[in-house]
């Protein structure tokens, strides 16, 4: 009895202590799981999380914490796999969200509560996911062009020989599909609510399941959201401090690839935007990052930074990554 008092007030303790603490969102990137050149086996995947995790957990301690991640490729290997077998009905990309959602959530949840035991923490801090959908719009003229990369790399001779639309990004040839811009989160109130109540929130996964309102009720459709603005339009809603954006590059590179490849340690709204309207960030890949962090911040967030999954600790303390700044 005596054990069970002490740990109520221990987390009564942690939660008062965490009421006024800001509100951090880390956007996960795919390669948090699979990293290029990886295979992708299961075994791999719980490796490569120990690294963003870890970091998250001491955090965690800190701040309040929502994550988010990216699905590109869970959800092209479904894909692939439904390709693979013509018995078995073919599920829209809708679906196939909500399963990785699922998958990865739980993946992350496992992870995080074995690095919170390892800190002492385990007993205080709750963690959570929330099968997170988000409202398009269905008259996005995304829907007439299929921009958003999932799924694995290929070189430009396997890419002209695929039935599906592919684009070249900094990777190779991907498979592209349709990607509308998010309108809202369905699920922010509870988002915001647990928040509150000191869980760790994970949700808003592969960008969210896409729905467009059908009278009263919702309706999927197939398509993806780009992780990154689903994640910025999420830190709006629920009122995010920081924002970090955990990728496999330290930050933004001008002349990436190239010999004089730099990164930048800042980046202004204005140089932001003129390398956006140049091309030089591509839209699958370093471009939507940028755009996610200007909108944070253009609605009031106070950090953004754009880092390497292995330096979210430095990023939120200002000693690593690309900060954008107004």
């Amino acid at each position: 009895m005596k054990e069970r008092r002490n740990t109520a007030c221990s987390l009564r303790c942690l939660v008062l202590m965490k009421k006024d603490a800001k509100t951090l969102l880390v956007a996960l990137g795919g390669n948090a799981l699979i990293k290029k050149g990886q295979q992708g086996t299961i075994e791999q995947q719980f490796a490569n999380l120990k690294v963003p995790l870890h970091q998250l957990a001491r955090l965690s301690r800190k701040y309040r914490l929502i994550i988010t991640h990216g699905n590109g490729p869970q959800v092209g290997n479904l894909l692939l796999q439904q390709e693979c077998c013509e018995t078995v009905p073919r599920l829209p990309l809708e679906i196939l969200v909500a399963q990785t959602q699922g998958q990865i959530g739980y993946m992350i949840e496992s992870t995080l509560d074995s690095e919170l035991m390892k800190l002492g923490v385990h007993d205080d801090q709750k963690v959570i996911t929330v099968i997170s959908y988000i409202v398009v719009d269905e008259n996005d003229p995304a829907f007439e062009n299929p921009s958003k990369p999932i799924g694995p790399v290929f070189t430009r001779e396997q890419a002209l020989c695929l039935p599906y639309p592919t684009k070249k990004t900094a990777k190779g040839y991907r498979r592209t599909v349709v990607s509308p811009k998010p309108v809202t989160i369905v699920e922010k109130r509870e988002i915001k609510h647990l928040i509150d109540s000191n869980f760790i929130v994970i949700c808003c996964g592969g960008g969210g399941i896409p729905v467009v309102r059908e009278g009263r009720r919702f309706c999927g459709v197939d398509a993806v959201i780009d992780k990154d603005l689903a994640s910025a339009k999420l830190a709006r809603e629920v009122g995010v401090d920081i924002f970090v954006i955990a990728t496999d590059e330290p930050g933004v590179a001008i002349d990436y690839g190239t010999d004089l490849q730099r990164f930048l340690p800042v980046l202004s709204e204005n140089e932001a935007l003129d390398l956006l309207n140049s091309g030089v960030l591509p839209p699958g890949s370093m471009g939507p990052k940028v755009q996610a962090c200007l909108e944070f911040l253009r609605n009031g967030g106070d950090k953004a930074v754009i880092t390497d999954l292995k330096d979210i600790e430095k990023a939120v303390e200002n000693s690593a990554g690309t900060r954008l700044a107004l």
